[in-house]
């Protein structure tokens, strides 16, 4: 299976996406990591080109709230080139503090399929593969 993945926004978290990827490549992922400082727009992009089954976009610093308001709107605009792909967020997804009952409902509006705010990655990229399992 092939995912793209990277931090979203004007976020540098260059390890913890670099922790990503290693994880991903070591359950047999094929990765394409588009890395930090990333728009919306590249992400689909890299999906199309790759014809990824998943993408998994993170953010640490918080401010993925922001800039993944759109990305139903981005899915729309795309088409149908983007209607088996998985979407998945994880990481710190906004400043401050809030629950998961609320932030995790606020995200898949936004469009995910998979929202994980302050879990650890495995925890995260198990809940992936379960996901991926049940979905064929």
């Amino acid at each position: 299976m092939k995912v793209v993945t990277g931090v979203v926004g004007n976020d540098i978290h260059v390890v913890a996406n670099r922790l990503i990827d290693i994880s991903l490549q070591a359950r047999g992922f094929e990765v394409f990591n588009l890395g930090v400082n990333t728009y919306l727009e590249e992400f689909f992009d890299a999906v199309i080109e790759t014809n990824a089954d998943v993408l998994l976009i993170s953010s640490l610093n918080g401010e993925a709230e922001g800039w993944c308001r759109e990305v139903k709107i981005l899915k729309s605009k795309y088409g149908n080139h983007l209607d088996n792909v998985v979407f998945m967020i994880g990481g710190n997804l906004v400043v401050g503090t809030g629950s998961d009952e609320d932030i995790v409902p606020k995200f898949k509006d936004y469009g995910f399929d998979l929202v994980f705010h302050q879990v650890d990655l495995n925890t995260g990229l198990d809940a992936l593969e379960e996901y991926l399992k049940e979905k064929k």
